[in-house]
């Protein structure tokens, strides 16, 4: 038997992974300076969960690892970090909001491997969620932009609105139902550009 890894993963060897945990500790400091708190999640959900995010619709449930357990539940394999903390505030009715959280871990997608591309990869997301002050998107742009200074590297922040977009997509007659379809085509369509 020849010996592989599986397609789509890697293995990162001690000088790699030094580096990784150097990244990751300096991303840790940060946000918990500005003031995010740590959240970790099970790396298995149930998929009802990961799929109510797009009612069954959407490209990336063809790509998540599915699967059934002994007990006959149908489970999966996060594909982000975000669905996992939603399902977290749904159970959490007690969680003071505004919920400044952070959250680096892996995630798994059954896409096609490509250069570049991974079945396992490491997510890092910041969110503060239940505030509707944009004081807590500029903090967010703020934090990203040290963070990436910290590390010696350039940045460019993009920022993008989901109510303005929604308001664009109104003003063209797309009627609401097909906004998340337009947003993820448009979204699609930016990549394959750039």
């Amino acid at each position: 038997m020849k010996m592989q890894q599986s397609p789509g993963t890697r293995d990162f060897l001690p000088e790699q992974q030094i580096l990784r945990q150097e990244i990751i500790s300096t991303l840790r400091t940060y946000f918990e300076r500005f003031g995010f708190s740590p959240l970790d999640t099970p790396g298995i959900e149930r998929f009802e969960v990961l799929a109510s995010k797009y009612a069954g619709g959407s490209e990336i449930l063809k790509e998540t690892f599915n699967f059934r357990d002994q007990g006959k539940r149908h489970l999966a394999l996060r594909y982000d970090l975000t669905v996992p903390l939603a399902r977290v505030l749904a159970m959490n009715k007690d969680i003071r909001l505004p919920f400044k959280r952070y959250h680096i871990d892996k995630v798994w997608r059954d896409g096609p491997v490509e250069a570049g591309r991974y079945r396992e990869f490491m997510q890092c997301d910041v969110d503060a969620v239940g505030s509707r002050s944009m004081a807590v998107e500029a903090e967010i742009i703020q934090l990203i932009q040290k963070v990436f200074s910290q590390l010696g590297l350039e940045c460019k922040v993009k920022v993008n609105n989901r109510k303005v977009l929604n308001g664009i997509l109104r003003k063209c007659g797309v009627n609401s139902e097909k906004h998340d379809e337009t947003l993820i085509a448009l979204d699609k369509l930016a990549k394959t550009r750039s």
